[in-house]
């Protein structure tokens, strides 16, 4: 793998904005991580990751000090990077910025990552969006953050990157309950699995959601499952699946230009 070749989303293609979902290829990891691992939380060698990191990085025309994520906790917590983080990593799970110079990002394998911007108030944010973080409001928290900074709502354009997709994401019963009991409307995101006590959750489709409440212009998936597409996903239920030690982590990231 040699090239980058990062997935964009129509929505996101506007003045001023460059963003990425960038899939495994183009970096130089080996193994379980083969590819562009940006996990610095991986058990991948540190120098690999780093020149991951360096590569999607370049990509945005900057510095890898440029590129600003977080230590991801499943949360609602969204931060402002008014500066680049560097080597820092504040834990929370959206960063959002109106600073040319920071490239927001997320990690995921599975999880869902969301991309924001509003073009006319020069505002974008990444989040990264597990079940617990959707559930817990991380989408409505990233765009909070952003009309903090000067953003509005009825501007802001979203993508919902690579993520698992709703015929891959099976669950128990005790995942259904977390939902409905929180919002019984919750349950038009689950259909049957192959049992009775199984589940299949639509993840991208209540992130999707999630964004619509928040009152955004609007917002659409790329429709890529990244278990089923190991050429070019990394997967954490895929690795657990096959009883892997660990897995590599995609970077999915937005700057001002």
């Amino acid at each position: 793998m040699s090239t980058l070749s990062p997935i964009t989303s129509p929505l996101l293609d506007v003045p001023g904005v460059r963003h990425a979902f960038f899939t495994r290829q183009g970096g130089v990891s080996k193994g379980i991580y083969e590819g562009l691992n940006v996990g610095v939380g991986s058990s991948d060698a540190a120098e690999d990751v780093a020149e991951n990191r360096r590569r999607a990085a370049d990509w945005f025309g900057l510095s890898p000090d440029a590129l600003s994520t977080c230590y991801q906790i499943h949360s609602a917590n969204a931060l402002v990077a008014a500066r680049p983080f560097g080597a820092e990593r504040p834990q929370g799970d959206a960063v959002a910025t109106r600073a040319e110079g920071v490239i927001c990002g997320a990690l995921a394998a599975d999880c869902a990552p969301i991309l924001l911007a509003d073009p006319k108030a020069r505002v974008v944010a990444a989040a990264h969006a597990g079940w617990r973080g959707a559930l817990a409001g991380i989408a409505e928290a990233a765009v909070a953050r952003m009309v903090e900074l000067g953003a509005q709502p009825g501007r802001i354009v979203a993508a919902v990157g690579p993520c698992i997709g709703p015929e891959s994401y099976e669950v128990g019963l005790e995942f259904l309950a977390a939902f409905t009991e929180k919002d019984a409307a919750y349950a038009a995101y689950f259909r049957p699995g192959e049992g009775d006590d199984k589940r299949l959750f639509d993840l991208p489709g209540f992130v999707l959601s999630r964004l619509c409440a928040a009152g955004i212009a609007a917002c659409a998936w790329t429709g890529h499952d990244t278990v089923t597409d190991e050429a070019n996903f990394f997967s954490n239920r895929r690795a657990f699946k096959r009883g892997e030690p660990d897995f590599g982590r995609m970077l999915s990231a937005i700057a001002l230009t």
